[in-house]
């Protein structure tokens, strides 16, 4: 039985995850090293992009050796630039993820999705969301995202982060209530309390009869999920605690 990973499809997140990291590994250039990071208080530039760089070699030692490896390269060799170290390691992740069929097990950590087509879409998203905090570091024009990687990236912000690591953080909102999520064609409910913390896709009108309801282009609201704009870059309607809570509780899952 084919799973459903999310709502594109898996030969475009292969593609656009090795678009998306040549663009990460030419942008480390267009500002210094020690850029602080906007969206990420104490970090810079450099250390962005070697977090990235070793992200790419643990995942593809997990997926290779089939669990998460106690050691492996966080730093570049000597003499190799960010850049290099940023390449080398996205192109060993490729080759792993293009060897085997998205629905092959793979070991991850979230139990709904034990595939290679978690990786897959996993480091596309950690690729897309660094790839614009370089850019915001380096004061450069963000590129555009484009609207159905955001689509996307919303769906996993919501459905992975939200409604799978808080629960795993044993993390919860204070105050119960929903949230509807509203992107162009494609809606989601992010339901939030002491007791629940839960997330799925929905229809519009479920969505609009949430407590409140945030709406915006795609790309904003994937960026405003990742905190990578701000509480007040989307439209809400409603009582805005809902909003500010489900806002917070990312922060959270995500730092």
């Amino acid at each position: 039985m084919s799973r459903e990973h999310g709502p594109v499809d898996q030969g475009r997140l292969l593609t656009a995850l090795g678009i998306e990291g040549r663009v990460l590994a030419e942008a480390v250039h267009a500002g210094p090293a020690e850029a602080p990071v906007p969206a990420c208080p104490g970090w810079s530039l450099g250390e962005v992009a070697r977090h990235v760089g070793s992200l790419y070699r643990v995942v593809r030692r997990r997926l290779a050796e089939g669990r998460n490896p106690e050691d492996w390269p966080r730093e570049p060799q000597p003499g190799q630039s960010l850049q290099e170290f940023l390449e080398t390691g996205l192109a060993e992740l490729l080759d792993e993820l293009a060897a085997h069929d998205p629905d092959e097990h793979a070991d991850t950590w979230w139990p709904a999705d034990p595939t290679y087509g978690f990786w897959r879409r996993r480091m596309l998203h950690e690729t897309l969301v660094h790839r614009v905090d370089v850019e915001q570091a380096a004061g450069a024009d963000t590129r555009e995202i484009a609207e159905d990687l955001a689509v996307d990236g919303i769906d996993e912000a919501l459905t992975l982060w939200f409604g799978q690591k808080l629960p795993m953080l044993g993390l919860t909102g204070t105050k119960a209530g929903s949230v509807g999520v509203r992107a162009g064609a494609h809606s989601w409910i992010a339901r939030a309390g002491p007791e629940t913390t839960e997330a799925w896709r929905c229809s519009a009108e479920e969505a609009e009869n949430a407590d409140d309801v945030v709406t915006a282009e795609p790309a904003r609201i994937y960026l405003w999920l990742w905190g990578r704009a701000s509480l007040t870059s989307v439209t809400v309607r409603g009582v805005h605690d809902q909003a500010a809570q489900l806002w917070a509780l990312l922060r959270l899952a995500t730092r």
